[in-house]
Parts: C-alpha cells; structure tokens; sequence
C-alpha cells in the first residue's frame, strides 16, 4: 500500500517539478552571462531551495555555515541523493563551486550552464586526466574559490556511506584550505538513486564546525579521509 501511494504522489510531483526546472534552467542560462559568477550565489540559493521544494521536500539547515571571510572553503559531504547540492548551495552565501562528471556536461544548456559557472569536469575512470582535474580546482582555491565534493564520488545504494576517494584530501593537503564538513538527512529517503519516485518530506543540512589547515597539517591523506568520515558520521547522529 506504501510502495501504490509513493508511485501515484510521484507521478504527480515529477511533472510538476519539471515544469519549474526547465524554464528555471533557461532562466539560469542567461542570466550566468549577466551576473558575475561571484555573486551569483543570489540566484542559486533561492532556486536551490525550490528545487527541493517543488520535488515535495522542504529543506532545513542546522547549524550555521561557516563566516564568509574565512574563505576558501572546501565543502565535504555525504553523497545520498540527487538533492545533494541544492541541499548545500542553498545556505552558502558566497561563490562556490564544483567537479562534475564529463557525461553532464553533455547535457544541452545545462552543460553549458556548469562550464560558464566554473564547474570543472572530470573523467573519474582516467587517472592522469582526474589528476589534471584535481590540479585546476587546486588552482582555483589558490585563488579563493571554494568547492563542494563528495568524497564518495558516487551516491550510496543503501544508505550508508561508502570508501571515501582520496582526491578531495590530496586537494586539502596541497592548498590547506579549511574543510567544512557537513551532513545530509533524509535525502536518501526523499530519492534513491535506484528509484524513481519520490518521498514528500523533510530533508536537512547539518554544517559541523570548520577544520582548519593547523588542526589536519601533521596528518597524513588516509588518515585525513578518516578523520572527516568520523566528522560526517557523528554529525549524522546529531553530534557535532
């Protein structure tokens, strides 16, 4: 009975939802060539926000971000659904980025939308290619742009969170920027990446307390990965 209401609140919802995302994506397309990419954290937030909205989940924060004057920040984060980002963007009141896979940027228009914003493609199968990706963002943080990753670099099939890649703390190591870890609930149970339909609810982004490059220099890459891992994971029991 649960799995025939899910399917019917979905069928409803997707259209719904696309009916916002597209002409929202066109909407973004031109005004990325009006609005200087620093500032246009003013539109993504609130599109971010509906994003998740019109997919019938209201979002919520805890905790705050981290003080804008801090910057760069590196943005770590449990990769659980395809929300992930908006959950992120929709809180962080300055110019922050990403990798993405090359396959999106593919994607008419909304291709085109990540590359004029910054994003930076990455082919996650080819290791001297991927190494010449994590070079670029590291320059970029060396020029104060902050990112967002998932150290999983591919969303969970079951909840849990899975082997962390070492590109984003060889990143760390190499430019000391402070991590910010953060925690993503309910996201899973909103949209599973083997699911097509939706769960109507609450989703939440959890920041924890930023670390900085004096709290992780005398630690090597695993033992960075593990430290943030452990970060995560007790943010998501709702310590901090």
């Amino acid at each position: 009975m649960v799995g025939i209401f899910k399917t019917i609140v979905s069928i409803i919802i997707w259209p719904i939802w696309f009916l916002f995302f597209v002409p929202s994506l066109f909407l973004l397309f031109i005004l990325i060539y009006i609005i200087p990419r620093k500032h246009f954290y003013f539109i993504i937030r609130p599109i971010s926000w509906l994003y998740c909205f019109f997919a019938g989940q209201w979002l919520k924060k805890e905790n705050n971000p981290p003080p804008i004057d801090g910057q760069p920040y590196l943005y770590l984060f449990n990769h659980v659904s395809m929300f992930d980002q908006f959950m992120v963007g929709a809180f962080i009141s300055h110019y922050l980025t990403a990798i993405g896979a090359t396959e999106i940027f593919k994607y008419p228009i909304w291709g085109q939308l990540l590359k004029k914003y910054g994003v930076i493609p990455i082919k996650r199968k080819r290791l001297k290619s991927a190494i010449k990706s994590l070079d670029l963002v590291e320059e970029a943080i060396h020029k104060g742009d902050s990112f967002i990753i998932a150290p999983e670099g591919t969303r969970t099939l079951n909840g849990e969170m899975g082997v962390f890649k070492k590109g984003p703390f060889h990143i760390a190591k190499n430019t000391g920027i402070t991590i910010v870890p953060i925690a993503l609930l309910g996201a899973f149970e909103a949209k599973r990446k083997n699911d097509w339909r939706l769960s109507p609810g609450f989703i939440t982004t959890r920041f924890g307390t930023p670390i900085s490059k004096n709290e992780y220099k005398d630690l090597s890459v695993d033992e960075l990965s593990d430290l943030i891992k452990s970060k995560i994971q007790t943010l998501l029991k709702g310590e901090d």
